[in-house]
């Protein structure tokens, strides 16, 4: 039962508002360390601050007050000049946003907060008497959300350490290990921090604080994630224009219902037969438009995302002694809400592997002939009906050949495919599930989640994710995601005389299918599309139905690395759907469901795990079967 008996509202106002501006107010700590001459920024940050302790204030949350009370305090000191940004202040600083993060979260659930860390009020205080601050033995912990996608067994995902050192140029094989990570390690007492006699003109330094690491969870178990968002901002423009969207197709629901009324009356003559073919495609346009609007006000600014990062990057580099700066662009970028929210865990581990395991230490940076501060970049921008999403780092980078053995090496491929492999699909090589060098993977990356995970969650988005790295210079990773998951393209096609929709977004074109042109590979259907040797699978091969006639169409798909062509019977075309889910039924491979124009049912394909199953089943179209008349 909630503590806030009759402010529940409030409590979510300030919760939604306050979390936004911690998010800056952390961003802008960021920044500060760069400039820390930065007067207007340190206005900024205070000014953030104040209001987030007044509504905290408003509510009674004492522990919240006190916290942000002795912090504020540390602001002013550094805004008149009495003190100096340090990076032991600055984790002094953050480590009390984190702690304030963390309430956010108890207030979330209707409880009280408890209060903040005693560690952490005595080096806020510290910082305040102008006693000296040291680091922990252990590495500064970040408040920063871990990885929270499904996590895979122990042992499935890559590690990320050993893989970079395999794959890296030979110049930093013998870079230096990275710092143990914090949860290796056991917190060390505050007294084995202090010099054994100090004198009594110098007061022992005070360790920064480090909140203790939570438990770690099972290796085959998931990682909690925080409760999504009920809630959206819309700006009111956008609901002004569905307001007169909705008042516009009321009139035109007007005019046909006094048509229909004049045709029931037998009044069927030229002039009401095209008045209603006008109010019918006026109704069409009215209702694209007024869905298209509805669809702008889900739309949110990646950068709401995006703000967590410059934080999580600042934290984790402390921790593992590195120089990086995160630097963010096209946060105006728009995006469906519910993606943004799954997009959250798959980012996150891609940022803290750019950060651990794609950069060097300064010290190899600068043998190799590289500034010792790192840059990793994270960019969003609409192409198309599609999001390009991208993190850049200018890293160690990867190197294919390199990928290749260790794939041939954990027995994931054989020296025969090894063979056929380009460079761009050796990089691929790194989604495979299993893709590892040792038995645990590096626990700064997350436990279990590897990079295969990520991929999967994108893939439940309907997106790509690519990768292109060069040894010794860097690694790009694109993901490409539609705009929205409530409207679906789709391409609706035909096999064993039922209709199926496929998302559009893996189709990149159409061809016909001659017996002739297929030949068979390993024992496998195979066609050739400009020089490039494509599996060739039927459609109701991948449903486990036996085909009524010889397809005589193909598509050709883009399914994650993979390119293939898909045999069906025919075309019915392209359409807009929404998914409508099975009830009390999912099937394998199938997304939902739609209603085609005539009022039909038709099964909205999930072509990924379509995929998946038919393989795990060792379900294979011989070119008998598909020749056969």
């Amino acid at each position: 039962m909630s503590e806030f008996g009759g402010m529940e509202e409030l409590l979510q106002d300030f919760l939604m508002e306050s979390t936004d501006l911690l998010s800056d107010v952390d961003n802008k700590l960021v920044e500060l360390e760069k400039r820390p001459e930065d007067k207007a920024l340190l206005n900024d940050i205070f000014r953030g601050f104040h209001t987030i302790k007044g509504g905290a204030g408003f509510l009674n949350v004492i522990p919240m007050v006190n916290l942000c009370h002795r912090t504020e305090n540390l602001f002013d000191k550094l805004r008149n000049g009495e003190m100096h940004i340090t990076p032991e202040v600055m984790d002094v600083i953050l480590d009390a946003t984190g702690i304030v993060r963390d309430m956010f979260g108890t207030l979330s659930q209707g409880l009280m907060p408890g209060d903040a860390d005693s560690r952490t009020l005595s080096a806020l205080d510290a910082a305040l008497a102008g006693q000296p601050l040291v680091a922990e033995a252990t590495a500064h912990h970040t408040h920063a959300p871990a990885a929270a996608a499904t996590a895979a067994p122990a042992g499935n995902g890559p590690d990320w350490n050993q893989l970079y050192q395999a794959v890296a140029p030979a110049a930093t094989a013998a870079a230096p290990a990275p710092a143990a990570p914090a949860s290796a390690a056991p917190a060390p007492q505050p007294a084995a921090l202090a010099p054994s006699a100090p004198r009594a003109e110098a007061p022992a330094p005070v360790p920064a604080p480090a909140k203790a690491p939570p438990p770690s969870k099972p290796a085959g178990g998931p990682v909690a994630s925080g409760p999504q968002e009920n809630t959206i901002r819309i700006d009111t423009v956008r609901l002004d224009m569905v307001l007169n969207l909705s008042g516009e197709i009321g009139l035109t629901k007007n005019r046909l219902t006094t048509l229909r009324t004049e045709i029931l009356q037998g009044n069927r003559d030229t002039n009401t037969l095209r008045s209603l073919d006008e109010a019918i495609s006026q109704l069409d346009l009215l209702v694209g438009d007024l869905q298209n609007a509805v669809m702008k006000t889900r739309m949110q600014p990646i950068g709401r995302l995006f703000q967590k990062y410059p934080r999580l990057a600042r934290d984790l580099a402390r921790q593992l002694g590195k120089e990086v700066e995160l630097v963010l662009s096209g946060e105006e970028t728009e995006l469906d809400k519910t993606m943004i929210e799954d997009l959250n865990d798959p980012l996150v581990h891609l940022v803290r592997n750019a950060v651990d395991h794609g950069i060097e230490s300064p010290e190899d940076r600068i043998a190799s002939g590289k500034k010792p501060q790192a840059l990793v970049q994270l960019t969003a921008e609409q192409v198309g009906d599609h999001i390009l999403i991208e993190i850049t780092d200018d890293g160690k980078g990867m190197n294919p050949d390199a990928l290749r053995r260790k794939a041939i090496e954990k027995g994931l491929i054989d020296q025969e495919t090894a063979n056929t492999l380009d460079e761009k699909q050796c990089l691929q090589l790194i989604f495979l599930p299993g893709f590892s060098t040792k038995d645990q993977i590096s626990s700064v990356s997350g436990r279990g989640v590897g990079m295969d995970v990520v991929r999967t969650n994108i893939q439940k988005l309907n997106g790509r994710i690519d990768i292109n790295s060069v040894a010794g210079e860097g690694t790009r990773i694109s993901i490409s995601l539609p705009l929205t998951l409530a409207i679906l393209p789709v391409l609706v096609v035909r096999a064993c005389n039922q209709p199926f929709a496929v998302p559009l977004a893996m189709v990149r074109e159409i061809i016909t299918i001659d017996g002739n042109a297929i030949q068979e590979v390993s024992g496998r259907p195979t066609i050739v599309v400009r020089d490039e040797i494509l599996p060739l699978k039927t459609l109701a091969g991948l449903l486990g139905w036996e085909p009524t006639q010889k397809p005589y169409f193909g598509v050709l798909m883009q399914s994650a690395e993979k390119s293939f062509i898909l045999a069906i019977d025919s075309f019915v075309g392209r359409d807009d759907v929404v998914i409508k889910p099975l009830q009390n039924i999912r099937p394998k491979g199938v997304a939902g469901a739609t209603l085609s124009g005539d009022g039909s049912v038709v099964l909205v394909l999930d072509m990924e795990d379509l995929l998946t199953s038919s393989e795990g089943n060792n379900v294979q179209t011989r070119t008998t079967d598909m020749i056969a008349s």
